[in-house]
């Protein structure tokens, strides 16, 4: 009886979107272009966060120390410093070393700064990072009240900045994916609410034989789902073709690290795929709630 039932409702529901073949494959061609689109925002998000995030990790705290301490001194700070909570690694940078790192940026080969300048005019240091790059502000208004620490510098600024900016995207790409998802939970709510009043007559009298609500309901449910899916899954094809092609093109062209990590982008689309599964069943479900009148 069951297998009987199966049957006979997603007998109907490809009877229903065959007669609505217009319909149908409008609401298909929409769902595959918002999933498309919302695929495309999703990877430019994430490529984005990651491009973010690695600038983000990139953000440290340079300690320049005060030129008469002592050896004991210079290793004190250093302690105070590790003390913190949230900081994750401590770098000491020597004056040598620091001209030796200026020499490679700015002198090249043919032009030694140490001979120009005479002597070393640099401070010893000490490169910082922080667990979690939002709290290199207030991490460095600590250490430059540490007794030693001459002067601290991280990017005063240019880092909130980038912190805002960061969050801003984020938003963004947040508004427009549930716009995306709205708007293709209304086109399927629309074919449904259409579909069942082609059907209207039908119903009634499925109603006077004894059908039960659920009954009549299910092909409709299954009409739905089946349109978010079939949708989702052309958009699914085309965004990982174009992405793979992308990622091949790009870093062979530009050299650019582009997000190709396989289970993050497996999440992705299997997400993607469940996520047109899900708006077709919204959608079916506003329609049957609102315009069946069984």
């Amino acid at each position: 009886m069951i297998l009987h039932h199966t049957k006979y409702f997603f007998s109907q529901a490809f009877n229903s979107i065959s007669r609505n073949r217009l319909l149908s494959l409008a609401t298909v061609t929409t769902v595959t272009v918002c999933i498309l689109i919302l695929g495309i925002a999703m990877l430019l998000f994430l490529n984005t966060s990651n491009l973010m995030s690695n600038l983000e990790s990139d953000v440290e705290i340079n300690a320049f120390l005060n030129k008469d301490l002592t050896q004991s001194q210079i290793a004190d700070v250093k302690t105070q410093i590790e003390a913190l909570p949230g900081i994750d690694s401590v770098l000491f940078v020597s004056k040598d070393q620091a001209l030796q790192n200026l020499q490679k940026s700015f002198g090249g080969e043919s032009y030694n700064l140490g001979t120009t300048m005479g002597r070393n005019p640099l401070p010893n240091s000490y490169q910082i990072k922080a667990k979690d790059p939002h709290n290199v502000p207030a991490l460095a208004a600590q250490i430059g009240q540490l007794y030693g620490v001459d002067k601290v510098n991280y990017g005063e600024g240019l880092v909130e900045r980038l912190f805002k900016l960061t969050q801003w995207i984020r938003t963004i790409s947040i508004v427009i994916i549930l716009l995306l998802s709205m708007g293709a939970v209304f086109l399927i709510a629309t074919t449904i609410r259409l579909a069942i009043y082609a059907r209207r007559k039908e119903i009634y009298l499925m109603k006077l034989i004894g059908a039960t609500d659920w009954f009549v309901r299910w092909p409709f449910f299954l009409e739905g789902v089946l349109l978010g899916s079939a949708g989702a899954l052309i958009a699914l094809i085309l965004l990982i073709a174009g992405y793979s092609s992308i990622l091949h093109n790009v870093k062979a062209v530009l050299f650019i690290s582009l997000l190709n990590n396989s289970g993050i982008l497996f999440t992705v689309y299997g997400g993607l795929l469940l996520t047109g599964a899900v708006l077709g069943t919204v959608g079916t479900l506003i329609s049957l709630n609102r315009y069946l009148d069984v």
